[in-house]
């Protein structure tokens, strides 16, 4: 390994010679404790490093040894309900070693060598194979089947495989005389191969009624979560990856709070996933990289997890990564820029924020995966932003809103009123809802995106209305209108509020969902046709029936047909008033 020496320390960032072999991105040992960085600039023979570690102690004609290799996350049995840090090191080894603090230094194998897996072949002596097929298949948890993949690269045929128990580093097969292991190792900062992107038709369901009726995210598709200090941002991606239908989550805490992290550590293994019984944990991998951890980590921790998550999506499963925070990430990003010299952009981020952030975000997708099969996978990729004061002009929120697709917007206000997701139903959108209108129509009603779309009408009336309201009092509305304001006050309290900490009401299954917005939109246009033909807006009130809307949020969902007779009732009762 070609070996140089340091020449300037600055923070995190070093400059050493002597490096003329180097490669962009190659890993480099610093210093005489082996600190673990990252080459980001060549000049001649020098070299910027990025230091994935805390530099006090080093200092200018220490060595520095080049890998020739860069940084690379290793996949295989292990990984599942792993907690790493930003640079894919198992946090649960490092503790065991040194305790509470990571000491610097660290030499430890990021997945265990000596565990033995079951390996159970699927192929056979003879079969011609390609990248990405199935070999096999390794039972890792309850929930999550660890499928052994063909390496990238390589094809032929099976001259040995056998099931059994082994090490990831044991040969499990060989392919044309090549060993074959269950350990991959893969470069973070390049996206895995796949056959094609497909166009995203099938709708991540999620559980929460504010986001799946009308504000939906498609599997494959990328997602953005803004809002200012305390408005729920971190929150709503822990139900998220709670309670989606992804059989795969990767959370990535990018340089968030401590007790946030601590708070997703202590939940996760203690909540049973509502599908499998099963505890959460046994379908998440946890990237933590806190804000006191080192800058530089916090930069490629978001590529170390979306690695684990293309590999899993190679297996052909649908996966979620949540990014929390991508404004750190950003934070980050500056800092190295600003320490590196550049030539600052808007706010002192670097001129390549917009590009990065496309880098990650293009990255997500449905695809036809590699291998003979045709397998589908995806990733949905969905990114917290926290722009200082709320202040969704600035880089960071800019950049992230020209590249996905649904933008939630949250609201300190809806926050502040204990409103459970704080999601703005006046600023929000989602560009999916007409490429899932067939979804829509043949898993729920023909009639779903119609009274998704009464719904949205009705909460954009009420808004203005209300400034009407707050000037000349709500005597001057018209029956119609005050019409309007009830059923709004009925979306907002009764279908949009939902209560994180029920047990019931905390995820509500698609059918539910329906149930409900169509009882609410039956009883508004047939109260709306009454008054329109005369009825006096006291008589189309149904006070039963409110009473019975607040109570559907805390029915179960395998009781949700209940809905359908309250439905009926409300044509009866109110279709009598149209005679």
């Amino acid at each position: 390994m070609k070996q140089g020496k340091i020449i300037k320390v600055s923070g995190p960032l070093i400059v050493a010679s002597g490096l003329d072999s180097a490669n962009l991105h190659d890993v480099v040992y610093v210093g005489n404790a082996k600190l673990v960085g990252e080459i980001i600039e060549l000049r001649g023979d020098n070299a910027s490093i990025q230091v994935y570690e805390e530099t006090s102690g080093v200092k200018v004609g220490d060595p520095v040894i080049n890998t020739n290799a860069p940084l690379c996350m290793e996949l295989a049995p292990g990984i599942m309900s792993g907690i790493f840090d930003g640079i894919g090191r198992p946090l649960a080894d490092i503790r065991q070693l040194v305790g509470d603090r990571i000491t610097t230094g660290l030499a430890v194998d990021k997945l265990n060598r000596k565990t033995k897996w079951e390996f159970k072949a699927t192929k056979q002596v003879g079969d011609t194979v390609t990248a990405g097929d199935i070999l096999g298949t390794v039972q890792e948890t309850a929930v999550v089947e660890h499928r052994i993949l063909v390496p990238y690269g390589i094809q032929g045929k099976i001259t040995k495989i056998a099931s059994g128990n082994y090490t990831i580093i044991d040969t499990i097969a060989e392919i044309d005389g090549k060993p074959i292991q269950m350990l991959q190792k893969w470069p973070v900062r390049q996206a895995r191969p796949i056959h094609h992107k497909l166009a995203t038709s099938v709708p991540l369901i999620t559980g929460q009624r504010t986001i799946d009726t009308l504000f939906p995210i498609a599997k494959g598709g990328v997602a953005a979560i803004p809002g200012p200090f305390g408005s729920g941002k971190t929150v709503c991606q822990h139900q998220i990856a709670k309670w989606s239908d992804a059989q795969v989550v990767v959370y990535i805490g990018c340089g968030e709070r401590g007790n946030e992290m601590t708070d997703v550590l202590n939940e996760f293994p203690e909540l049973l996933d509502v599908k499998t019984g099963e505890p959460l944990m046994k379908r998440t991998i946890l990237i933590a990289n806190t804000s006191d951890m080192p800058v530089a980590a916090r930069e490629a921790s978001i590529y170390t997890g979306i690695t684990i998550a293309e590999y899993f999506r190679d297996m052909g499963y649908d996966v979620a990564i949540m990014a929390d925070s991508t404004s750190r990430w950003a934070e980050a990003l500056r800092e190295m820029s600003g320490r590196l010299e550049e030539l600052p952009g808007e706010e002192g981020y670097p001129a390549y924020l917009s590009s990065r952030i496309a880098e990650f975000y293009e990255r997500a997708g449905r695809v036809q995966v590699l291998g003979s099969t045709g397998q589908l996978g995806s990733i949905t990729a969905i990114g917290a932003v926290s722009p200082p004061g709320g202040d969704l002009s600035e880089p960071v929120s800019q950049a992230t809103l020209r590249i996905v697709k649904v933008f939630w917007g949250l609201s300190a206000a809806l926050a502040y009123r204990r409103h459970f997701p704080a999601i703005d139903w006046l600023t929000s959108y989602s560009l999916y809802v007409d490429q899932l209108e067939d979804w829509y129509r043949d898993n729920l009603s023909p009639d779903y995106l119609t009274y998704r779309q009464g719904a949205m009408k009705v909460l954009q009336l009420s808004a203005n209305l209300e400034e009407i309201v707050r000037l000349v009092g709500e005597d001057s509305l018209s029956d119609a209108d005050r019409l309007i304001l009830d059923t709004a006050n009925l979306l907002k309290e009764d279908y949009l509020m939902q209560d994180a900490m029920s047990e019931i009401d905390t995820y509500a299954a698609p059918k539910k969902q329906f149930l409900m917005l169509e009882a609410m939109m039956t009883y508004y246009n047939l109260a709306d046709t009454a008054i329109r033909k005369g009825v006096a807006y006291e008589k189309v009130i149904l006070p039963t029936v409110r009473e019975e809307f607040a109570q559907f949020r805390y029915l179960p969902n395998d009781q949700a047909d209940k809905i359908t007779e309250l439905t009926n009732r409300i044509k009866y009762e109110l279709g009598g008033k149209l005679v």
